[in-house]
């Protein structure tokens, strides 16, 4: 899924206000399906993370790190969003209402489903 949103967020078109685009500021207006706030590093970085999960979903026990890992990074995303003013010189990300509350609930809901993989199930031979 991060895979497609990082090519999706470099085709016109898909990405509303593309010609708008920056590199890495909060001034890029450009918007994935005219709702998320995008940027080319934005872009890059959910390609990164998309290449990066499917990478450790060939073991069990990094899925599991990259739910978790993933998740947290999601949720200092989701804090770093509410928190680091618009017109601030830390803000570099191009964030949004709409992607700080995505980041929340992709970060809840990795984390949840990176708990639930520790749960494995065990079979009893009769």
């Amino acid at each position: 899924m991060f895979l497609l949103v990082g090519i999706l967020g470099f085709i016109p078109g898909v990405t509303t206000d593309y010609d708008t685009m920056k590199f890495a500021s909060h001034d890029s207006n450009a918007q994935l399906l005219g709702i998320f706030q995008v940027s080319i590093l934005h872009n890059l970085v959910h390609l990164a993370f998309g290449v990066a999960g499917l990478a450790m979903a060939r073991s069990f026990s990094a899925a599991r790190t990259f739910l978790l890992a993933g998740g947290a990074v999601y949720l200092v995303l989701w804090l770093y969003g509410l928190f680091v003013g618009h017109d601030s010189s830390a803000n570099f990300v191009p964030l949004n209402t709409a992607d700080n509350w995505l980041h929340f609930v992709l970060g809840i809901g990795m984390i949840a489903l990176g708990a639930l993989l520790t749960r494995r199930r065990t079979t009893t031979n009769p």
